[in-house]
């Protein structure tokens, strides 16, 4: 399993991610959000104390990419449990193998100092580890916690992945919308959200 450093290098090379594929190939996805392609397609997604998963067959390059807000359970796709099992079931439909998935996860940062442990990013991150363990899933990279909120290029059908550190100018955006996201999950009806 590899770690992905961050580095300067990197973050200029990612300013045009994978160049071979024109822009109508890529797409953005945000907080709830889950793709899979058959064809080539780069995914893209911003990351604070949310995590990213990113699963691909390498025999038919099937692959997609979720983005989870919360760790657990609820009827959203912004709820681990769910945007797990709907991602492996869209790659599932357009042809990829459940039994060759391999995955690598991003995000689960700590963007904002003082919070107590467990902070969210750190329960998302071991809301993904023990899934993916679970489901016999083999997680082949991975860039999770620190402290700078991230932003992935995950290319479906190669799984190459860019990963840079976000400039600093963009972090109240992202925290502004996995609160009001977050905000919107605590107030939902008893039982609608688990966190564990």
């Amino acid at each position: 399993m590899k770690n992905l450093p961050m580095s300067k290098k990197r973050a200029r090379a990612s300013s045009v991610p994978h160049p071979g594929l024109p822009l109508e190939q890529r797409r953005r996805i945000y907080i709830g959000e889950i793709v899979a392609s058959a064809t080539p397609l780069v995914l893209q997604t911003l990351l604070g104390s949310c995590v990213a998963v990113c699963l691909r067959d390498p025999v038919t390059g099937v692959g997609g990419m979720n983005h989870i807000l919360l760790p657990g359970r609820c009827d959203s796709a912004r709820c681990g449990v769910n945007a797990m099992e709907l991602l492996i079931n869209a790659i599932m439909q357009k042809g990829g193998d459940r039994r060759r998935l391999v995955a690598k996860v991003f995000g689960a940062a700590n963007v904002l100092p003082g919070l107590q442990s467990p902070t969210v990013g750190e329960m998302n991150a071991t809301f993904v580890r023990e899934f993916l363990a679970t489901e016999r899933i083999a997680l082949v990279a991975h860039r999770l916690g620190g402290t700078h909120a991230v932003q992935v290029h995950f290319r479906t059908d190669t799984g190459k992945t860019i990963v840079h550190s976000v400039n600093g100018s963009r972090l109240p955006a992202i925290l502004s919308a996995e609160g009001a996201y977050r905000c919107n999950a605590e107030n939902a009806t008893e039982g609608d959200t688990i966190l564990f």
